[in-house]
C-alpha cells in the first residue's frame, strides 16, 4: 500500500516537473523571439470558441430627441416615444442575451453605425399619439437583399403573433424606407425599422404590455438567426 502511494506521488511530481519545464521552455523561446512560441501561434493551436450572433438594436430617438409625444388637455407631455422605445429595447436585449446572443443597444445616431457589420440590426420606434392601431416594418429602399426580406418575414410573423396587432402598411413613410441607419451600415448587415404601434391606440400594449411587445421582437430576431444558422450549415463548401 505504502509503495503504491509513493509511486503515485512520484508520478505527480514528475508530471509537475515536466509541466514546469515546458512552461520555462516556452517562455525562454518567446524571450529569444522564436516564431512558433509567439502568443498568436500558440492561440492558433487552441480551438476557437463558437462565435455568438451579433445583434444591434437602435433605441429610436435615444440621445437625440423625444420623438412623438402624447399630451394632456393642458399641453403637458404624458408619454414620450423615446422612453417607450428604450424600455422595449432593454427588454429585447435581455431576452436575446439569455438566448446566447451578443447584443448592443445603440442610440439613434450612434457613431458605431458607420460601416457596421452585424448579424442583424433592428431599429425600434413607436408611431404618433393618434387613435390608430397596428404596427409596420420596412427594410432599406431599393432591391432588398435576401437577408432583409427574410428578417422582415420573421418579424411580421412573430410580432403579430405575440401582440395581436394588425399590419398597418398605409402609414409607412419615406423616412422609414430611407432610414438614415440603412445608409450608414455595411450593405451586408440585414436591417429593418419597426414601428411597434401607435402611442395613442396601442398605448397600453406599448407600456403595460412592453414585455409582450419585446417577446415578439425577440422571437422575430430569433427566427431570423435560426434561419441564418441553418443556411450556413447546409451551404455547399
Amino acid at each position: 500500500m505504502r509503495r503504491n502511494l509513493l509511486g503515485q506521488i512520484q508520478r505527480i511530481f514528475l508530471f509537475i516537473s515536466l509541466l514546469l519545464l515546458l512552461v520555462i521552455g516556452v517562455l525562454a523561446a518567446q524571450a529569444a523571439g522564436v516564431p512558433w512560441a509567439s502568443g498568436e501561434s500558440l492561440r492558433g493551436l487552441l480551438p476557437s470558441p463558437p462565435q455568438r450572433p451579433q445583434v444591434v438594436l437602435i433605441s429610436g430617438h435615444a440621445q437625440s430627441d423625444s420623438g412623438a409625444v402624447c399630451t394632456d388637455g393642458a399641453g403637458n407631455v404624458t408619454l414620450a416615444e423615446a422612453d417607450v422605445n428604450a424600455a422595449v429595447a432593454d427588454r429585447v436585449a435581455v431576452l436575446l442575451r439569455s438566448a446566447g446572443n451578443d447584443v448592443e443597444v445603440f442610440a439613434e445616431f450612434d457613431e458605431r453605425l458607420d460601416g457596421l457589420v452585424a448579424d442583424v440590426l433592428v431599429s425600434l420606434h413607436s408611431d404618433s399619439c393618434v387613435e390608430f392601431s397596428g404596427y409596420k416594418a420596412a427594410h432599406r429602399d431599393g432591391p432588398a437583399s435576401s437577408g432583409d426580406t427574410r428578417l422582415l418575414t420573421c418579424i411580421d410573423q412573430a410580432y403579430a403573433a405575440a401582440t395581436g396587432l394588425a399590419y398597418h402598411p398605409d402609414t409607412i413613410t419615406h423616412d422609414m424606407i430611407d432610414y438614415h441607419a440603412f445608409r450608414k451600415i455595411d450593405p451586408s448587415t440585414p436591417a429593418l425599422i419597426l414601428e411597434m404601434g401607435f402611442l395613442g391606440g396601442d398605448q397600453v400594449l406599448l407600456t403595460d404590455g412592453a414585455g409582450q411587445t419585446a417577446q415578439g421582437i425577440a422571437d422575430g430576431i430569433g427566427c431570423f438567426l435560426a434561419g441564418a444558422s441553418a443556411n450556413e450549415n447546409t451551404a455547399t463548401p
